[in-house]
């Protein structure tokens, strides 16, 4: 991170002039299609926003263009998600000259660490309840997209930076960009507050139903496979396995072993459905179909939205995923 560059997360730091909110909707850039869905759904009519990475777009490989540098050069609030999903995230901020708020929409949130996530997944898969000890009460850790976390008195490895996934999560992510727009345009406080709660209450009723819906796929066929692991929140919050052919990062590319490793566990589980990605290719998971007749049960949305249909919005993205898994893991 550049030393002339600070994130600003308070309120003072935050807050804009008033003639400058006078001229017209507040400039927010977003670093991707999720966050950009949520900055829409906060700030409303007062809010003009840019998404860097859209719809379909990784996050993992993009690389920001000079029009994205002045985009973010140019806005009054830039909002990311931190937990080092935007790994191009300082070099553009240097590059475009920014020197307003950055506001990590994680912020708050007790992030998982991956490689614990896979050492207990690769352990204790039979029997195994994520949901358990899943407690969204508990006081959150602090983290920004440029820390190592810190859990239980120990270093963890990197971050799963796809908290999103979890509906629980995204209630902080909302309130962090609400926090965010209240102290930046205290004008409009009541609406972004107003439609900060009612975003929030359709994200809670929707969490019940993902709840009920996995719940109701047999214990044996909640494995879930995709191309990259993107799914360890769901699979925290409502009890499933993930399995996966890579990492965190698409760019990934699986070993022959791990590769050789996960048609075992294919075949041992009797997995039901292989599901691909909107945003990665499908070469791994055709593969492995291939190699053990497993059918593919449709795509998943994990760090992207569509372009178009239901799961073009965050809680659409939901929906589209459990109607997904539920289709193809029923018995």
């Amino acid at each position: 991170m550049s030393k002339s560059f600070t994130l600003l997360l308070g309120a003072a730091a935050l807050t804009l002039s008033g003639a400058a909110r006078a001229e017209g909707p507040m400039s927010v850039v977003a670093s991707f299609s999720i966050l950009g869905d949520m900055v829409e759904e906060v700030g409303g009519e007062h809010v003009d926003v840019t998404t860097l990475v859209g719809p379909d777009g990784d996050a993992h490989v993009f690389s920001p263009s000079p029009t994205d540098a002045r985009a973010v050069g140019e806005a009054d609030l830039f909002v990311v998600n931190g937990l080092h999903f935007e790994g191009w995230l300082d070099r553009l901020v240097e590059a475009s000259g920014y020197e307003g708020p950055v506001v990590v929409a994680s912020r708050g949130i007790d992030a998982l660490s991956f490689d614990e996530e896979r050492e207990e997944r690769s352990s204790d898969h039979e029997g195994h309840d994520h949901a358990a000890g899943h407690d969204h009460d508990h006081d959150h850790s602090e983290h920004s997209g440029h820390e190592h976390s810190k859990h239980a008195g120990h270093d963890h490895g990197p971050e799963d930076p796809h908290a999103w996934q979890d509906l629980q999560n995204g209630k902080q992510y909302v309130a962090n960009i609400r926090d965010a727009l209240v102290a930046a345009d205290p004008e409009h406080a009541a609406d972004y507050r107003r439609n900060a709660e009612q975003y929030v209450e359709a994200m809670d009723t929707l969490d019940a139903e993902v709840h009920r819906r996995i719940g109701a796929i047999p214990e044996a066929n909640r494995v879930l496979i995709t191309n990259h692991d993107a799914f360890g929140y769901f699979a925290n919050a409502y009890g499933l396995d993930v399995l996966s052919p890579v990492g965190l990062s698409t760019a990934a590319e699986p070993s022959a072993a791990g590769m050789a490793k996960l048609i075992e566990q294919i075949q041992a589980r009797n997995v039901k459905a292989l599901f691909l990605e909107n945003m990665t290719s499908p070469a791994l998971l055709e593969q492995l179909a291939d190699e053990t007749g497993v059918t593919i049960g449709g795509t998943l949305y994990a760090g992207a939205l569509a372009a178009e249909g239901e799961a073009s919005t965050y809680l659409g993205m939901f929906r589209h995923n459990v109607d997904t898994l539920t289709e193809a893991l029923k018995d």
